[in-house]
């Protein structure tokens, strides 16, 4: 608690202290030094002036849907007030998959040295994704109160703002092993929030596969978290943990953490039912803003998905002027060499004939200038022939050189006609996938708003909890079928559970048939 908070406690108290004579005089006894037996006294006194002065919220802490677009607000919601929308905080905005080459490249090159190629990880990011062991990332939501004790805008909602600035601005620093890429502080809500988005990881693993690879269980661990039952996992000991670090710097400024449920076990049977019913409609409540948030995933799924499908449409007209242009400048390279070979093929069987002749007779006929009346031999072949000769052999040269660089520039244009055909082939195929999951995700959406449209909203989260139940009870089934690894107590302690609900069950069939006897 800070100074301020003791202070107007503490004035509190001596105002109340004053109108009461004697407690007036052991107050000043106390100040001034004149008897500490009244100190301890004083001190519950005060303690109890402050407890009653504080603020009582509860704290959550929760596992979020992962809506990273809806935490960006790359599109509003519903429950979203987009007058408020600049009133949110920005922590950290990191790509997820720039985050997964910084953090897991160098072990994947060290996974790859040595393994045949079939068996090397050319994208860890994708493996992840398409994987079913492992997250791409979680998701934790932090709230102190709730609509009606911390709304946006007020007061306590500013106190609660002020709050979890605090308690995240060292969050990172006391989880080396979860990356933040993604955190945001929402104010334009009911109800300030925090949204950390974060890659558990967990470095030198001994084990099978990578060094370095994702892992939320070892990456708790390594924090010192160590998991019991289903019920105690180690991301449970870890949310309630950051829910007492959250408690702590809670009380620094005023408020007190309220923990529901943990002195109801004296109330009469009415006041406790009335508890239990209100704890099933928070519970109801609770699962209702899931199912929101999922249904906002969705929608931020399906936004992205189209946005996916625009730049593969750019992409795709992009190739095909690419491939328009390639296949142009192949066509003219075509006829350029075509023209060439034709005047090349035109021209060396003069050639051929005119190093024929010279070599055969020494002269070259027809095709020759004429010698003079008085002209030697050796002058004539000299001045004319042979520069004549020259002239012609270095055209022809030339015109070769050139054929020879107009078919690189050919082969050159071939091969880049035949990757930009690729490219098209491959966007074109991509396009298509991203069509089939956006038409899949428009389904479901479809689905999913039909049948709220039809049923009512009431009825449709009856039946998700009815759902809910149905499949916890099929899984306690399930366990309960199978007999424990343990010891022998828990397995005969077992035995009798089972056997217990067979004779109830046996009962429940025999009442069954003596009804329908009737």
């Amino acid at each position: 608690m800070d100074g301020t908070a003791v202070e107007s406690a503490f004035a509190l108290l001596l105002t109340k202290v004053q109108n009461r004579r004697i407690r007036r005089r052991f107050l000043m006894n106390a100040i001034i030094g004149g008897n500490t037996n009244y100190v301890p006294y004083l001190a519950r006194l005060l303690e109890r002036e402050v407890r009653s002065i504080m603020l009582r919220r509860t704290i959550s802490g929760m596992i979020g849907a992962g809506s990273l677009a809806h935490n960006r607000r790359d599109f509003i919601a519903e429950n979203v007030d987009p007058d408020r929308v600049h009133l949110n905080i920005c922590y950290q905005n990191e790509n997820l998959k720039e985050v997964y080459k910084e953090l897991f490249d160098d072990s994947v090159e060290r996974y790859n040295v040595g393994k045949r190629k079939d068996r090397q990880i050319t994208n860890y990011y994708e493996k992840i994704r398409q994987g079913k062991q492992e997250k791409l990332f979680h998701e934790v939501i932090f709230q102190i109160g709730n609509r009606e004790d911390m709304t946006v805008g007020t007061t306590e909602g500013d106190l609660a703002v002020k709050v979890l600035d605090k308690y995240v601005k060292n969050f990172q620093q006391r989880n080396p092993t979860l990356h933040v890429f993604s955190c945001y502080l929402h104010q334009d809500e009911a109800t300030p929030h925090l949204h950390i988005d974060f890659v558990p990881y967990v470095t030198g693993w001994k084990g099978k596969g990578m060094d370095t690879r994702v892992s939320l269980k070892q990456a708790l661990k390594s924090l010192g978290f160590q998991g019991g039952n289903k019920h105690d996992t180690e991301l449970n000991q870890w949310i309630n943990h950051e829910k007492e670090l959250l408690a702590e710097i809670a009380r620094q400024y005023g408020i007190e953490w309220e923990q529901k449920g943990t002195h109801e076990e004296h109330l009469d049977v009415y006041n406790f039912k009335k508890k239990e019913r209100k704890k099933e409609v928070q519970a109801l409540e609770q699962e209702k803003e899931y199912l929101t948030a999922e249904n906002e995933g969705l929608t931020a799924q399906i936004a992205e998905a189209r946005a996916d499908i625009q730049l593969l449409k750019d992409d795709k007209e992009q190739a095909v002027k690419d491939k328009e242009e390639a296949e142009k400048r192949a066509e003219k390279a075509e006829k350029d060499l075509h023209s060439l070979e034709e005047r090349r093929e035109r021209l060396q069987p003069v050639m051929d004939n005119v190093s024929k002749e010279i070599k055969e007779y020494g002269t070259v006929k027809a095709i020759l200038p004429e010698a003079g009346t008085l002209e030697r031999a050796t002058t004539y072949r000299d001045k004319k022939i042979k520069p004549l000769f020259t002239q012609m052999k270095n055209k022809i040269a030339a015109m070769a050189a050139q054929v020879k660089e107009l078919t690189k520039e050919v082969e050159k244009w071939k091969h880049k006609y035949q990757e930009t055909k690729q490219v098209y082939n491959r966007i074109q195929r991509e396009l298509d996938t991203v069509r089939q999951e956006k038409q899949q995700l428009q389904d479901v959406s479809d689905r999913y708003d039909r049948v709220v449209r039809v049923l009512g909203e009431n009825v449709v989260e009856d039946a998700v909890q009815q759902d809910i139940q149905e499949q916890k009870a099929l899984e306690e089934k399930r366990q309960m079928e199978q007999m424990p690894k343990g010891s022998i107590h828990e397995r005969l302690a077992w035995g009798a559970r089972k056997s217990e609900m067979e004779n109830q069950q046996r009962k429940k069939n025999k009442t069954k048939n003596r009804g329908m006897e009737r």
